[in-house]
């Protein structure tokens, strides 16, 4: 199998994009359970505080297993059948198979997504354990960005343990053909650390100077995973182009009038961004950079 992945680079492409619109199907679940997880324990807790149970949150057990997926509408159990990605919508036309009601069209979007990008990653590393660690970390960053997207937070259960892993990945430094990921541990504590520290000096600078927040702690947590994996010498880059992103959408959205200017803007999808271009060209465009200023 692996002979024939490696002379075969349209096969592990293709095979890689499959399995990432399957996983693609268990993103929606986390994207959509994980937060609600977290209210119930945040309600949980209060609970114990305050002895005032909440009514508005699903009852019995509720995780990433369990209960089966269900119509919001109708809260008919989706069968197997209806339930394969991006297959089951086209073939519903976008409606519950029980009720007929609409289903978002953004779970075929993020599996599609998913795959799209899981194949880039294949495309671009190539079969072997620096793709599988990439693909696995574009996951991360997709379920971080949308979170960060409905909810305005990146929960710790995501950001902490990819941490994590990206310091345990550099314990495999150097790995033959590794281009960008598995960097040496001094490199990752170093890139975590300087990720962190310096959202973190941001943050506080500019709620000093204007009195406001200006993004969370979840962004520190988020740019130093990508530090961690990445390296510290990336870090510049992907604050760079996370800040050019997001300037750019923000005052689109404004100026369209979809945002209002008192809206936080979150901050997490520009980073997830940023730091899966890095990974993918980080080397490159900052030799690019550099040849063309000097």
């Amino acid at each position: 199998m692996q002979v024939l992945f490696s002379e075969s680079p349209l096969l592990f492409i293709g095979m890689a994009s499959i399995l990432a619109l399957l996983i693609g199907s268990f993103l929606n679940v986390v994207i959509y359970r994980l937060p609600v997880m977290m209210e119930r324990d945040w309600r949980a807790q209060c609970d114990e505080i305050r002895s005032t149970p909440a009514d508005d949150l699903p009852e019995g057990r509720f995780d990433l297993v369990v209960p089966r997926s269900r119509c919001p509408s109708c809260d008919h159990q989706i069968t197997a059948l209806q339930n394969i990605p991006l297959i089951s919508y086209l073939f519903l036309g976008g409606k519950c198979g029980n009720c007929k009601a609409p289903i978002s069209s953004r779970y075929p979007a993020v599996e599609l997504l998913t795959a799209v990008l899981s194949g880039v990653v294949a495309w671009r590393f190539g079969f072997g354990w620096e793709a599988a660690a990439g693909i696995a970390l574009t996951w991360t960053l997709i379920v971080v960005s949308i979170i960060d997207m409905d909810h305005q937070i990146i929960p710790d259960s995501i950001s902490l343990p990819l941490i994590w892993a990206g310091l345990f990945l550099s314990l495999f430094h150097p790995l033959a053909g590794a281009q960008v990921l598995f960097v040496d541990p001094q490199t990752a504590i170093a890139g975590g650390l300087a990720g962190y520290l310096s959202l973190w000096c941001i943050y506080h600078l500019f709620r000093l100077l204007t009195g406001k927040e200006g993004m969370g702690y979840g962004d520190f947590k988020l740019l130093a995973a990508l530090g961690a994996w990445l390296g510290w010498q990336l870090l510049p880059l992907i604050i760079l182009l996370s800040a050019v992103v997001g300037a750019i959408s923000g005052i689109l959205m404004i100026v369209i009038k979809r945002h209002e200017r008192s809206v936080p803007i979150p901050f997490g999808p520009y980073l997830a961004a940023a730091g899966w271009i890095a990974m993918l060209y980080g080397p490159q465009i900052v030799k690019w950079y550099l040849d063309f200023m000097l």
